[in-house]
């Protein structure tokens, strides 16, 4: 029998377990596929909205059998470690909640129902600004998978700027965001403690870069004039593919066939690392669902579905590395689905990639032996390259139980200086 107190110490052990652990994004598993999570711009790759305003998320199950799910919120510490704050700390309402906004798709050869969801609804709103996670569970209380997203107060101001490196070494292929944070009327006592930023390359969590201290003290004005801390790989423009006409090829498509979907055979795209940058406008990762071939111009349930197949030469530079598609469509993961494979009659790297009719951006990546992950070697790392910086401002005053987002700032690198 256990006694109180070694309980106590195993509930204080297991809770720390809990809150101490880093919150990871969840995959989906092969059913769900096209998971837009935004904020009112549909340009945005995740939502990053003001303390009252909405975020939707919109996924699709192939299974089409209208099943339950079902969401739940946790909010996070500024490392993503749960705050452990209780619900009604930072929620009015409820969540676990089942998602009651479905509708099956229309005309297309593959049947799916499309899932959307709105938050704050009349079951929940959230009242406190930070980073949270939102949580999708099935019937038997599974999770099936997760999104960070990210509530904000505007209390200060952020200036950022993009310029090239100072370190020769590496100035044709990094980019350095400074910053400026203006803390208006907010009193700051001890700003190198209550204060942390997060600088994120296109809106893509593996790009986090955190722990930034402030350089200097103005007045109310802190500053960060770093070059190697702040440092980007600028990489390349990502590639791009339109299937919003799914039975037509293009400069992108070589040829389309209808098999059990249609399939879409990709041109061979070749290795851009040793080519000049050429600029090119891209949606830097992102994808849109759209079609040409609906009747009601409902894309979230009238696009079809097709294989979309991708090739790249074989060399022996590449070796037994592995060999990835890479983009938002699949929220940057790197797995089997999307791992090309040795094709010994063509000598190419193949791989296709169940997608739903839209514009859609990639690129590829290469992972070692030892599993490193290198997003430049196939595509290349030029400081040219136009991408966008989102600084997030985190705040957790003395005798404060979680950290808020006081404030954010953007910039791109389209007008980076020396």
């Amino acid at each position: 029998m256990i006694s109180n107190s070694k309980l106590t110490v195993i509930l204080l052990i297991l809770s720390f377990n809990t809150f101490g652990q880093v919150q990871l994004e969840i995959a989906p598993p092969n059913n769900i596929k096209s998971i837009i999570f935004k904020g009112a711009n549909d340009g945005d790759q995740f939502p990053v909205v003001k303390i009252g305003e909405a975020v939707y998320l919109s996924f699709d199950d192939l299974y089409a059998d209208e099943a339950d799910y079902y969401y739940k919120i946790e909010h996070c510490n500024y490392d993503w470690t749960l705050s452990g704050l209780i619900k009604s700390q930072y929620l009015n309402g409820l969540d676990n909640q089942r998602i009651q906004d479905y509708k099956n798709s229309l005309t297309t050869i593959q049947p799916y129902s499309n899932y959307q969801l709105q938050i704050p609804n009349n079951q929940t709103r959230l009242k406190l600004s930070g980073n949270y996670i939102l949580k999708i569970f099935d019937n038997n209380d599974e999770i099936v998978f997760s999104r960070r997203f990210v509530i904000y107060k505007d209390l200060v101001t952020v200036g950022a700027t993009v310029k090239r490196a100072r370190d020769l070494s590496v100035i044709d292929q990094k980019q350095v965001i400074q910053l400026t944070v203006n803390s208006n009327n907010l009193q700051l006592i001890n700003p190198q403690q209550e204060v942390k930023i997060a600088i994120l390359q296109n809106y893509n969590w593996s790009t986090m870069i955190t722990n930034i201290q402030p350089q200097f003290f103005s007045n109310n004005q802190l500053i960060y004039k770093y070059d190697k801390e702040t440092r980007f790989n600028g990489g390349n423009e990502y590639l791009f593919i339109d299937t919003k006409e799914i039975r037509v090829a293009n400069n992108a498509i070589a040829r389309v066939e209808l098999k059990e979907v249609y399939h879409q055979y990709l041109y061979t795209n070749t290795p851009r690392a040793d080519e000049p940058y050429t600029y090119y406008p891209d949606i830097n990762g992102n994808f849109f669902i759209r079609t040409l071939d609906g009747v009601d111009s409902d894309p979230y349930i009238e696009a079809d579905y097709s294989y979309v197949h991708f090739s790249l030469p074989y060399d022996e530079i590449i070796g037994l590395d592995n060999i990835y598609v890479y983009g938002k469509f699949n929220n940057y993961q790197l797995s089997e689905e999307n791992k090309l494979k040795f094709n010994p009659e063509t000598g190419l790297l193949e791989g296709k990639l169940l997608l739903k009719q839209g514009f859609y951006n990639y690129k590829y990546v290469k992972t070692d032996e030892k599993g490193t992950v290198d997003y430049n070697f196939i595509s290349g790392n030029k400081y040219q390259t136009e991408n966008d910086y989102l600084v997030l401002v985190y705040y957790r005053n003395f005798g404060d139980l979680y950290d808020s987002i006081i404030g954010i700032g953007s910039t791109s690198s389209a007008t980076i200086t020396n």
